[in-house]
């Protein structure tokens, strides 16, 4: 690997200086190594390796976005491995720690379910309204306008961590009211 490491170091310079055939021959070069890389990565995290492509995607962007920090003394690969290893991370950490398992291979051996009583949306509608006015907005902007959670406390001037407790509060008082009946 040590001569390709060196290749991408000089395609690199060249790409620096302007040169856009050098930096479309360096992206070709690399993809299939970033590749490999991301999808070791998932395997080891137990993740499945068939969402490696959005995290090279995301590593390609990085190098193209940061390319202007690479020290053109320094050698190309550890840098490019950097963010490799910081993307992988930070796609782990959105995903956090799920397992997945085919459970298709195992629907036989497992007991069956009796479906859960549902309750009806007047009464969803009732309990929603015996909540706090601050976690019902909260509720209402995350669950029914699909906004987000930097949206919403834009939104009520708070916090995101105020809008998370309020979110996370009215959720189970809601939970709770419904189990009871």
């Amino acid at each position: 690997m040590r001569e390709g490491e060196d290749e991408w170091t000089g395609l690199m310079r060249s790409a620096i200086s302007g040169d856009n055939a050098a930096y479309h021959r360096l992206l070709k070069a690399i993809t299939p190594v970033l590749r490999a890389a991301a999808r070791r990565g998932l395997a080891r995290a137990g993740q499945p390796a068939d969402q490696s492509e959005d995290i090279v995607q995301e590593i390609l962007l990085a190098v193209h976005l940061k390319r202007h920090t690479w020290n053109a003394g320094a050698p190309f690969a550890p840098w490019l491995f950097a963010i490799a290893r910081n993307k992988l991370i930070d796609a782990l950490r959105r995903r956090g720690r799920r397992v997945f398992v085919n459970i298709d291979d195992f629907s036989e051996t497992l007991p069956g379910e009796e479906p859960a009583e549902t309750a009806s949306p007047g009464e969803v509608a009732a309990h929603l309204e015996k909540l706090p006015q601050r976690q019902r907005e909260v509720l209402g902007s995350i669950a029914v306008d699909a906004a987000s959670i930097r949206e919403t406390a834009a939104k009520f001037s708070m916090s995101e961590g105020a809008v998370r407790v309020a979110l996370h509060r009215g959720l189970a008082a809601l939970t709770a009211k419904l189990r009871e009946k």
